[in-house]
């Protein structure tokens, strides 16, 4: 939220805007300098972890300045937490299913091979690769991607919050190129050097590449096999048990939310009232599970196994976990999940957010995908319709927005 200023910030800032087209070449100037500085000075520490000088130059080679895109990121980092139901309508959704089926189908004699070498489940696979790179998608917009070297640079020398995180990266990065996985126009990842369809950090990328194609290099940016493989085995080492669930959805008896973080058997848990809102029963009663209330005690429950915190090896993130998870499951074809999240009144869920879309690109308002994401495109076209209909233009999706053009 942007706060009022006091008037003397307000002349202050203006006497700035006058003087900047003088202050903004020396700046950069200085600026440029300080990360050249750094790219030569880091050589040394490089040189510590075995790192050759023609490997060094290589991967900096015409490269002076550090990277803006990753400082404005680094710096201005907004702090924004979506609501469980917004993060998983985004991940888990028909589209990243419908995708998921296609992509099963297409490599599924590779699938198949993984899930028989590392034991685990290639759905979840397939989920990671969604929520990583949206298959591979992602790779495909080349503004989106930046030279790793140089990013990780860019963060070591400029983010004090990041330096030892960058420095970290950088050293494994630069071991990633002397190997010869890559080129060094090849190396490219996220702003933070996250790399490829299943997105490795430089480190992750050093514990568990696989080279599943066999052609004598780890290659997670063009290698489907291999950055496939690659996630399944980071899995496997951090403690995947094959031929168990990540987890089940429950329905949360009354008075039972004093439980959430607590892990008891499933019998146990059964005995306390939990059922599975499906209808199904819960097999393997001496498994241990934790109760978890992503959406607290008016949302649905889950009990959690084992796999479910090792797929938090990926990310941290019990969200992150839990959408591999449903989406694993719905390209899997067992269902959905059965419960309502708590979502604020006049609010739409996913099946009716792809309504609205489809029906506005009916309308000839949308052009974009049809995938339940509401991004610019969807708000511009959500404004003109609201214009028309004399409603208030406001971009957001609605229920009387949907009413109105059904």
């Amino acid at each position: 939220m942007t706060k009022t200023r006091p008037r003397r910030f307000q002349a202050l800032a203006l006497s700035m805007i006058a003087g900047m087209t003088l202050a903004v070449t020396p700046i950069h100037a200085q600026a440029d300098q300080g990360f050249k500085a750094f790219i030569s000075n880091f050589y040394e520490t490089a040189a510590q972890s075995g790192i050759t000088r023609a490997t060094y130059n290589k991967a900096f080679a015409g490269i002076s300045t550090p990277d803006q895109d990753v400082l404005q990121k680094a710096q201005y980092q907004p702090e924004f937490k979506s609501q469980i139901w917004d993060y998983l309508d985004s991940r888990v959704n028909p589209y990243t299913v419908k995708v998921g089926r296609e992509m099963k189908a297409r490599h599924g004699r590779l699938l198949n091979a993984i899930e028989r070498q590392f034991g685990v489940d290639q759905h979840i696979i397939l989920a990671i690769w969604s929520m990583e790179s949206n298959y591979g998608a992602a790779l495909e917009n080349p503004e989106r991607l930046h030279h790793v070297p140089q990013a990780l640079a860019t963060l070591a020398w400029a983010d004090p919050k990041r330096s030892k995180f960058g420095r970290t990266q950088l050293i494994a990065a630069l071991k990633i190129l002397q190997a010869g996985d890559v080129t060094p126009k090849q190396l490219t990842g996220s702003w933070a050097g996250a790399m490829g369809h299943t997105q490795f950090i430089p480190t992750s990328y050093l514990l568990y590449a696989v080279d599943a194609d066999g052609n004598g290099k780890r290659d997670i940016w063009h290698s489907i096999p291999d950055a496939l493989a690659t996630a399944a085995n980071l899995l496997s080492k951090n403690g995947w048990t094959s031929g168990k669930t990540w987890g089940y959805e429950a329905a949360l008896p009354a008075g039972a939310a004093k439980y959430a973080g607590q892990t008891k058997t499933i019998s146990q848990w059964a005995a306390l009232g939990f059922t599975r809102p499906n209808g199904k029963g819960f097999p393997r009663g001496s498994d241990r599970a934790t109760l978890k209330l992503m959406a607290g005690s008016n949302g649905p429950a889950f009990l959690m196994m084992k796999n479910f915190f090792t797929i938090k090896k990926y990310n941290a993130a019990d969200s992150y976990a839990l959408a591999v998870g449903l989406l694993a499951d719905q390209i899997a074809g067992y269902g959905g999940m059965q419960q309502r999240w708590p979502r604020p009144e006049g609010t739409l869920d996913i099946s009716e957010k792809f309504e609205l879309q489809s029906r506005m690109k009916e309308l000839g308002y949308y052009d974009g995908e049809v995938d339940g994401n509401f991004g610019s495109g969807s708000k511009a076209a959500i404004s003109a319709i609201q214009k028309r209909l004399g409603m208030q233009q406001d971009g957001e999706p609605s229920h009387s927005l949907l009413k109105a053009i059904r």
